[in-house]
């Protein structure tokens, strides 16, 4: 019969603490916690192909999951209503949102999102416009309070969410938040600014990204339900760049920045780390997902495109075998 010595050529090492840095696969015994441990493999953190949306664009809203999400409005050579939803393999064309624009806010999920704000034509003004999906139709609601484009935004669903910055005519730092039947306005960000980035998955704790206020900007604010605190900024400074994820683990990738970026940088709650960068750098692209499962869509390489990449990140974890 095969033995441990046998196989790995080491024997199972006694500790009272785990190793620092144990190697992967290696398994020990914690005298401590009385318990069999091992080290799990490590996952290397990457961007792979994903099913290409049916039509191309940039600007667009995105919300949901990476095996369930839904990217809808946009530009093209004018706006767009198109909605696709995606099952983790493929995009598929649903019912169109009731006016087509591009440049709003967006949150939700691929069964329960909105959109806010946003802009009609090219160089037209922001329009306060809202729309909530059910999973089948768009339905116009309640408009915000402050019409605006190229804005921000975060939320749970359709009922959940909070809209930030944006522009018309000039930068604007206007917050409001969505209870599911109005917008009601609050606390503004401390800096002004358009093309600008929302992370987080509720009204009451989301982060505003980067952004263009007379330069682009790697300014990141932190909304705890009541105010807005600057905290760490990503770098390089850039605009029009996509996030996932929430306020204590999230992607912000992509972007421009004196040039289209294919940088992805990682949020744990208080610092940004640079890790793996897309295969193709664009701006004004979708994102959805989490940090371990993100999903970017669409944007502006150079011109519009359908290209959908997928990212998959695990940590290296110590599992107990036996208690």
């Amino acid at each position: 019969m095969a033995t441990y010595l046998g196989t790995h050529g080491s024997r199972i090492q006694n500790y009272t603490t785990d190793p620092d840095n144990p190697n992967a696969g290696e398994v020990w015994f914690n005298a401590t916690s009385n318990s069999l441990k091992f080290q799990s493999p490590v996952t290397t953190a990457a961007w792979s192909t994903g099913g290409n949306l049916n039509t191309a664009r940039d600007s667009l809203g995105g919300a949901g999951t990476q095996t369930a999400a839904l990217g809808f409005g946009g530009e093209i050579s004018s706006v767009t209503g198109v909605t696709e939803k995606y099952n983790g393999t493929a995009w598929t064309e649903v019912n169109d949102l009731n006016t087509a624009r591009h440049s709003g806010g967006s949150n939700g999920t691929q069964t329960s999102a909105l959109l806010y704000g946003g802009q009609l034509v090219g160089g037209g003004d922001g329009v306060s416009i809202t729309e909530s999906y059910n999973g089948t139709n768009w339905t116009e609601v309640s408009d915000l309070n402050t019409a605006r484009r190229l804005v921000a935004g975060a939320g749970t669903d359709n009922t959940n969410a909070l809209c930030f910055g944006g522009y018309n005519g000039s930068n604007y730092n206007q917050t409001e938040k969505w209870n599911g039947s109005s917008w009601t306005e609050v606390n503004n960000l401390n800096t002004a600014r358009r093309n600008l980035a929302g992370l987080g998955v509720s009204n009451t704790a989301a982060l505003a990204v980067a952004g263009y206020v007379s330069g682009y900007v790697g300014k990141v604010e932190q909304w705890n339900g009541t105010s807005w605190t600057e905290v760490a900024d990503v770098s390089p400074s850039r605009g029009f760049v996509a996030c996932a994820g929430s306020t204590s683990s999230g992607l912000a990738f992509g972007g421009q920045g004196g040039g289209v970026i294919a940088l992805t940088e990682e949020w744990n709650g208080s610092s940004w780390t640079e890790v793996a960068d897309l295969n193709i750098a664009r701006e004004q692209l979708g994102g959805a997902g989490t940090t371990t499962a993100g999903l970017a869509f669409g944007g502006n390489p150079g011109s519009v495109t359908t290209a959908t990449e997928e990212w998959n990140s695990s940590s290296t974890v110590i599992k107990q075998l036996t208690d």
